[in-house]
């Protein structure tokens, strides 16, 4: 399985599934990252954490916990 942590700086990767349970999955859906999204890894952070990406037209910064939930393809 491939999540969104996996994606290198200047790839884009379309959303399978948002994984995890409750407020988490809830609250990274309410930012828009729900099932087909395309979404662009725009930097990462220099130790990794936050990451930058842009989806839907806006800019997201995501936790690493936060993009280990996001299954891509």
């Amino acid at each position: 399985m491939k999540t969104l942590r996996d994606v290198r700086i200047g790839e884009s990767a379309r959303v399978v599934k948002v994984h995890g349970q409750g407020n988490i999955r809830r609250r990274v859906m309410d930012m828009g990252i729900t099932k087909n999204v395309e979404i662009f890894v725009r930097k990462v952070a220099p130790l990794g954490d936050p990451i930058e990406v842009n989806l839907r037209g806006y800019e997201l910064s995501l936790r690493k916990d936060d993009a280990e939930i996001i299954e891509v393809s």
